[in-house]
């Protein structure tokens, strides 16, 4: 017999994170992400997302043990935005038996009806720099540390419960280009492109030369990415978290952001080694020797994560993109990196699909947004 428990104690949370560290730990694919900012994700005085949503997560027990987990997020921004009455399932995951996903959907959509809804999405975080998407297709590839991994079988248990697709994200692998022509055409077509903007790249040393940027760059991804699925703009708050959390990974050479005359933020991309490789051997934990690998994966690596790409909307189409990415590839040469992974990136979003056509791309994963009206 399944028995559905909501988590309420700090233990039982940590239960609740852990569980995929079990579930999928003899699958090389799957990548943790960081244990304590995944608990503090659901703790109301660390979580600064609580101010407009409300939060539940259930763990599933049969017999002593632990067999599924889920979370509900009730982001009353993001229905105020979108005019939408939806409750987000998150973090899901569950052994391949339709009575433990049945019993935990159920509990997810129980609670939604109680709470004035009339469609449940996800999996969803809560804002859109958390983890989003089902895996759909690529189980064979190896996951970013900022991406789910699930099973196969999620899919087949989704469908059977009435969940139909909503959206997809592309995720998609680049070979690093060292080709001399390829590398001086890309340069002449930044170079014209930032004589004819007047636009320049911020002179970046360090880490805390970002933090005067800081403000700019999530102003203007709230700016950018307002028309997105599902996003939210970040309040202060959230902002300063999300800095703490992802700013003492980023390297100044594999990241760019571009400045008009008066110093404005144009545009920015941003991205770092990857973290997967260091996140499987410490299971997500930073102490009491994880940062080691960490630290390891920073200073060398042969892959790159790109996380972010943002243009002021009324910039967007005069080429700027060229100048991010000759300024990123110039710090791949530098460390020797070969190939970069994007992070998800709506398939409808034609233009950073678009983007990469220049490249060598293998578009490699796809996940999805579920929904379904209760």
């Amino acid at each position: 017999m399944i028995e559905i428990r909501e988590v309420k104690t700090r233990s039982e949370l940590k239960k609740f994170v852990d569980y995929p560290n079990f579930l999928y730990k003899d699958v090389p694919q799957f990548v943790p992400s960081f244990f304590s900012d995944d608990v503090d994700d659901w703790d109301p005085r660390k979580n600064p997302a609580f101010d407009y949503c409300e939060a539940k997560c259930w763990l599933a027990w049969r017999d002593g043990q632990i067999v599924g987990r889920i979370g509900a997020i009730l982001s009353h921004a993001s229905n105020e935005k979108w005019n939408t009455k939806r409750m987000r399932f998150s973090q899901v995951d569950f052994i391949d038996d339709p009575e433990v996903s049945a019993a935990l959907f159920k509990t997810v959509e129980d609670w939604a009806h109680e709470r004035g809804c009339d469609e449940v999405h996800g999996p969803l975080g809560f804002s859109d720099m958390d983890r989003e998407g089902m895996l759909v297709e690529g189980f064979d590839r190896r996951s970013m540390f900022i991406t789910y991994y699930n099973h196969p079988y999620y899919n087949e248990h989704l469908e059977r419960l009435g969940y139909g697709k909503d959206v997809d994200w592309l995720e998609k692998m680049i070979d690093i280009p060292y080709d001399e022509h390829f590398v001086s055409r890309l340069q002449k077509l930044s170079d014209r492109v930032e004589r004819m903007s007047g636009l320049h790249v911020a002179k970046v040393k360090s880490r805390l030369h970002l933090l005067p940027l800081v403000k700019k760059v999530f102003a203007l991804a709230n700016e950018a990415y307002a028309v997105l699925y599902g996003t939210v703009p970040l309040n202060d708050k959230q902002i300063k978290r999300y800095t703490l959390k992802f700013l003492p990974i980023l390297d100044p050479k594999l990241s760019c952001f571009l400045l008009d005359e008066q110093d404005n933020l144009i545009a920015f991309g941003i991205s770092a080694p990857s973290m997967a490789e260091a996140m499987k051997k410490c299971r997500g934990r930073l102490l009491p020797f994880g940062f080691i690998h960490v630290l390891k994966a920073l200073k060398s690596n042969d892959t790159l994560d790109l996380f972010l790409i943002a243009v002021r909307p009324d910039c967007q189409n005069s080429g700027v993109n060229a100048i991010i990415m000759n300024h990123i590839l110039k710090g791949c040469h530098q460390m020797g990196i070969t190939k970069a992974e994007t992070g998800p990136t709506l398939e409808t979003n034609h233009k950073i699909q678009s983007q990469w056509n220049f490249f060598n791309v293998e578009q490699h994963k796809r996940r999805r947004c579920y929904v379904k009206k209760i």
